[in-house]
């Protein structure tokens, strides 16, 4: 294999490896053997043009062409576009993918299914990123300058996944493959300038390390290197373990609710617990992570509450940062909770015990509760009434995995006529609850005004928008709906109708805040099935989400919008003549009777939809502070700084490069003479205009340091030039050689030069000072044909206000 194929193939393989870092943003690997298949075919494009030869510039245009082919094969015909023919298949569809993919991106918590537009987003990223290191690497050997693309790639790859367990595997992954792709160039220079090293050792070259090895060929360099790459490897991935305080950075991550060990401090991080809530919702099958014994004289109500969600943020619906405090013995009073509905709720006693494969942070207990007797590091959140998991160690946290508890909780029984004169909350809960983002479209609020149209009480609203969801709105309890849980999303489920537990709890949240009621959503299970010995078994399909609103008085009061078998709606909440069923019916997914489950049908493969609420998963992502996915800003504003750190620094190299080709390509010997000086000049000779060309030749060999074979080159250029100034009309004066004289000579200049000049000449060649003669030049011409029209125009009115009898 030529130096130039294994250059090409290790170019290729250190954007594979770059790539992995982008695996924790799904939830599914699959798109990556997608992504190495099409970066192969891509890269063999390019060694198959480069052998021809074609130009660089056809090689790159080649290269991209057959991506984007391979890409509208696979993926057109996918998207939503509605034209007919050819180009719809082709461009209007592989558009509305790559936008689907976009808003997929925006909603979709991490890691999010591995949709169509998700899959067509990462493939070609990676095949971009690919043609990139390709043209450095490769086209334009510069291979150093092909890290730039992949520390992009890493870069925002690492940032979107926030870290995690297995970054260091990433960057080591990413780290190897750069490093491979240096060694591999270099090892194709040594080649090149073989002779350099390839001679018999002088006398003191074993000692100078530039001995040859076995087979003559230079191996200590190229060992020396590697171990300089290893060495630098490892100290990135052993100085964080090392010093816990580096944690966070490149290689830490850090969890969502993470908070300062002990004491009273600490905070819980904004956090979607539908995201949390996959490590243990799993979709292939139905296993029982949670078993209660209770003295509950109503079991049926006895749902187990994780957490609340009560801050709608114009994205979505997630838990606000709280401060958190050690756990008390005797948990505060509810908020809310007045006489005379206290004085008649009755304690309660529940025994619960976890599964050991239950790994969820936040502890499932009845709510309100009383006093929690658990064992581990726990700390108490007073506002949500949540215990959290602290942190154990580094990256390690307290968690309910096998866990048996007892919680004491009260048992609250309000009446409809106690809930319906109920005072105004407090202003202040009034104000924080009732909030809603900018951009919620103005038809949640139409409908909910439209809903409880002649209602005089809170109360009588609450009931209104309940029996509009569940009983009277004809909504269909559907669990492949496609609508997400931001404000858009809220609009395109109230017009579709369509929607399962989460999409019912936030739509009524929401428009309980746009009528001034304080709302909230909770998240947990419904009371589970209770077997013959006693207990009572919750699964992981009894995961639930309803919506709480807030009565002065009562407290936080739940109500039931979801219409589904097996769903207990309060006494409280019940209307005064109920339906027994929807007005306008939908088939319900099969479910057995005997298992009261709010979660999705037992589907073999869970629909993207639920796997976007974090209904279904079979394994639990570190968990990210935002709460979900990035939004399109963030994604814009990664892009952009790619964008910068790639372009902005070889804007000169690809200047030169494009100015190079044109140059020789014309084959005429001047142009091929200044080319030949101004790649002198990057390379450090100063150009000197009044030498002729057979000494101006001379210089550039002695102050190049020219081996023959070049300055034998650069002689035959100035020849060249000699014979079209002073050969007789007709003469030939170029030779079909001459382009390739010109590029000889520039690799003898860059090859004879230190590392940083050689860097220099191709970063930043100080031949590009002649753009900015160029226009400063044009700028004076335009100056000086302005000044002369204005002069002219000046003369020409002056002559015309002379008196009649003065001209002439």
């Amino acid at each position: 294999m030529s130096g130039r194929a294994k250059l090409t193939l290790f170019a290729a393989l250190a954007t594979l490896f770059t790539s992995w870092s982008l695996n924790p943003l799904v939830d599914s690997q699959a798109w990556l053997l997608q992504a190495a298949l099409l970066l192969a075919v891509q890269s063999a494009v390019g060694a198959g043009a480069r052998r021809l030869p074609l130009a660089r510039t056809l090689t790159v245009a080649a290269q991209a062409l057959v991506s984007l082919l391979l890409l509208a094969f696979l993926y057109a015909g996918k998207g939503e576009s509605h034209g007919d023919g050819p180009l719809a298949y082709l461009v209007t569809d592989f558009g509305a993918l790559f936008g689907q993919g976009l808003r997929d991106v925006a909603e979709f918590a991490i890691p999010a299914p591995l949709t169509d537009g998700i899959k067509l987003l990462l493939v070609s990223g990676v095949l971009l990123i690919g043609l990139l290191v390709d043209l450095l690497a490769v086209t334009l050997r510069t291979a150093a300058a092909a890290g730039l693309p992949l520390l992009a790639l890493y870069s925002v790859a690492s940032g979107l996944a926030g870290g995690g367990d297995a970054s260091w595997f990433s960057f080591l992954l990413a780290g190897c493959g750069y490093l491979l792709l240096l060694l591999s160039e270099g090892r194709d220079r040594l080649a090149q300038w073989g002779r350099v090293f390839g001679a018999a050792p002088r006398r003191g070259a074993a000692d100078s390390g530039l001995g040859n090895g076995a087979g003559g060929q230079a191996t200590a360099p190229v060992k020396f290197g590697r171990r300089i790459g290893a060495v630098t490897l490892g100290l990135a991935l052993l100085v964080p373990a090392v010093l816990p305080s580096l944690g966070g950075g490149l290689l830490g991550g850090t969890q969502d609710g993470e908070e300062d060990g002990g004491g009273t401090g600490g905070t819980i991080s904004a956090v979607n617990p539908l995201v949390s809530l996959q490590s243990n919702l799993n979709a292939q099958d139905n296993r029982v992570i949670l078993k209660y014994r209770t003295n509950s004289p109503q079991q049926g109500e006895q749902y187990l509450r994780i957490l609340a969600l009560d801050e709608f943020n114009g994205v979505k619906w997630e838990a606000s940062g709280r401060a958190l405090i050690d756990v008390p013995e005797e948990l505060p009073e509810p908020p809310g909770l007045r006489s005379p509905v206290s004085s008649t709720a009755v304690e309660v006693t529940t025994s619960i015990s976890a599964a050991e494969y239950y790994t969820q942070r936040y502890l499932p207990m009845p709510y309100p509760a009383t006093s929690v007797n658990i064992g581990g590091k726990w700390r108490f959140e007073p506002v949500g009434r949540t215990l959290v998991g602290d942190q154990l160690g580094r990256d390690r946290f307290q968690n309910v995995q096998g866990a048996e508890y007892t919680v004491r909780s009260l048992l609250l029984k309000p009446t409809a006529q106690q809930l319906q004169k109920a005072p105004e909350p407090d202003p202040a809960i009034r104000e924080e609850y009732t909030k809603l983002p900018d951009n919620l479209p103005p038809v949640v609020a139409e409908t909910a005004r439209q809903v409880t149209q002649g209602a005089k009480d809170d109360y009588t609203r609450a009931v209104k928008l309940q029996d509009y969801f569940a009983v009277n709105g004809g909504f269909r309890y559907n669990t492949r709906t496609a609508s997400g849980t931001g404000p858009q999303a809220v609009a395109r489920f109230l017009s579709d109708k369509e929607g399962f537990c989460v999409h019912f709890a936030f739509s009524m949240a929401a428009m309980s805040r746009s009528l001034g009621i304080p709302a909230r959503v909770a998240v947990g299970f419904t009371p589970g099935e209770k077997q013959s010995d006693g207990n009572v078994n919750v699964s992981m399909r009894d995961a639930h989400a309803w919506p709480e609103l807030y009565f002065e008085g009562v407290g936080w009061t739940r109500f039931e919008p979801t219409p589904r078998s097996g769903i207990n709606i309060p006494d409280y909440s019940r209307a005064q003549t109920p339906a027994t069923q929807p007005s306008a019916p939908a088939p319900l997914p099969s479910q057995s009777a005997a298992q009261p489950s709010t979660a999705p049908s037992a589907t073999p493969e869970c629909p993207p939809a639920l796997k976007k609420l974090g209904e279904c998963d079979t394994a639990a992502p570190a968990q990210n502070t935002s709460g979900g996915g990035p939004s399109v800003p963030a994604i814009l504003g990664w892009a952009a700084l790619a964008l910068a750190v790639l372009g902005l620094p070889l804007l000169p190299l690809l200047w030169r490069t494009r100015l190079r080709t044109r140059r020789l390509a014309t084959g005429e010997v001047l142009t091929a003479w200044r080319e030949l000086g101004d790649t002198a000049w990057d390379a450090g000779v100063v150009p000197d205009e009044a030498l002729s060309p057979r000494r101006a030749a001379s210089r550039i060999v002695d102050l190049g340091r020219l081996e023959p074979e070049p300055a034998a080159a650069v002689h035959r250029v100035a020849g060249a030039v000699e014979r079209a100034l002073y050969a007789p009309p007709g003469a030939e004066v170029s030779y079909p050689e001459l382009a390739d004289d010109v590029l000889l000579a520039r690799a003898g200049l860059l090859a004879s030069a230190d590392r940083l000049p050689r860097l220099r000449a191709l970063l930043l060649p100080r031949s590009a000072a002649r753009v900015s003669w160029a226009l400063s030049a044009r700028r004076s011409a335009i100056t000086s044909a302005v000044s002369a029209r204005l002069t002219a125009a000046r003369l020409t009115a002056a002559r015309l206000r002379l008196p009649l009898k003065g001209r002439g």
